[in-house]
């Protein structure tokens, strides 16, 4: 290592960067409200800030303190959500914000502890509220932190097993300016944001040009240690597009497994549409040749192919048996859907 991990060196020169040349604007930067900055890392999970500016705007907007969201329905939550992805943070923070109104009188809690227990908040979220919120000494370790660490001190430590995000996480909290947590923790994830990118980093604008064991062995391309990526699940869907001229037929999913309580179409999950899969009164010869979408999720390629199915009213009758639901196209805009079903829309001039 170029410095020792105890170094202040290191936190001398991210704090006068910081000073000096940080110019980072976020709407939830140096703020104290702790609800606004759970919004904010809720939102950012898996999400690039400039397309998590528009959803924070759009739930403060909707939602401005968290009784609001608490007493929200829904419905009404997730398809302002709709587009974002990942759902179970949606209802993760659905059922946070419910539990913090009922058993906190609405006062979001203000230790480490008591945050790090609440639904969908881990060691990265619970500390970043900690220290923005409540200028607690916790150290945030996001991507941009490790990356800038594992740079800088030359890690062989992998943040995606145990024993390395350990590592990381000592070193990162020995760094800490525990006087002035909420602007250190911010200055380093700035700085690995704007200056220390994953590709074509700024090495000459960063402040640790001097010391950085990568730059100085030009081994940049070697830190961090890389994630193993899963082989991605392909999986076929087959959608039936139930409507008539002025409605369409939905179907809620359900159960353990991709867009838990989103709206669909009526579903057949094989590699092939085979007669008998289908419903009784669908004959396959009749279906119009259907339009293929793909969706990649983090561990599934889903490959869906959309079968409209022009339907009349003694039709109507027998969709009863497949639990869908009837509504006005007119009223699409009152459902949340998955992303591959509103690329459907989208192709077929629906939206």
């Amino acid at each position: 290592m170029a410095l020792t991990p105890n170094s202040t060196l290191f936190t001398s020169l991210l704090q006068d960067w910081n000073r000096n040349f940080n110019r980072r604007n976020m709407p939830w930067k140096g703020i104290s409200d702790p609800y606004k900055i759970w919004l904010s890392e809720i939102i950012l999970q898996q999400t690039r800030v400039e397309q998590g500016l528009k959803y924070f705007y759009l739930f403060t907007e909707n939602y401005p303190c968290i009784a609001d969201l608490a007493n929200a329905k829904d419905e009404e939550v997730f398809k302002l959500w709709q587009g974002l992805g990942y759902y179970n943070r949606c209802r993760n923070m659905l059922a946070t914000a419910r539990n913090i109104h009922l058993n906190y009188q609405g006062c979001f809690p203000g230790t480490y502890d008591e945050i790090l227990a609440l639904k969908g908040i881990g060691e990265y979220t619970a500390a970043a509220i900690a220290s923005f919120a409540f200028s607690l000494p916790y150290a945030v370790v996001d991507g941009n932190v490790v990356r800038v660490l594992s740079r800088v001190f030359g890690l062989q430590s992998n943040f995606f097993d145990s024993k390395g995000k350990r590592e990381i996480q000592q070193l990162a909290t020995s760094l800490l300016d525990k006087e002035n947590p909420a602007i250190y923790n911010q200055a380093i994830m700035d700085l690995g944001a704007t200056v220390c990118k994953p590709q074509n980093p700024l090495c000459l604008e960063c402040p640790f040009t001097s010391i950085c064991h990568a730059f100085l062995k030009n081994e940049i391309v070697q830190f961090p240690v890389k994630k193993v990526r899963r082989e991605l699940k392909e999986r076929h869907f087959h959608f039936l597009v139930f409507h008539t001229k002025k409605h369409l037929y939905l179907q809620k999913r359900t159960g353990d497994d991709i867009w838990k309580d989103l709206y669909a179409f009526y579903t057949i999950e094989s590699t092939q549409l085979r007669k008998a899969l289908l419903p009784s009164f669908i004959d396959k010869p009749s279906l119009r040749k259907p339009l293929l979408l793909k969706q990649v999720l983090s561990h599934q390629r889903i490959i869906g192919q959309f079968y409209q199915v022009e339907i009349e009213l003694e039709t109507a009758v027998s969709l009863n048996e497949l639990n869908l639901i009837k509504i006005k196209k007119t009223d699409m805009n009152k459902f949340a859907f998955p992303k591959l079903i509103v690329s459907f829309f989208e192709n077929n001039n629906y939206l």
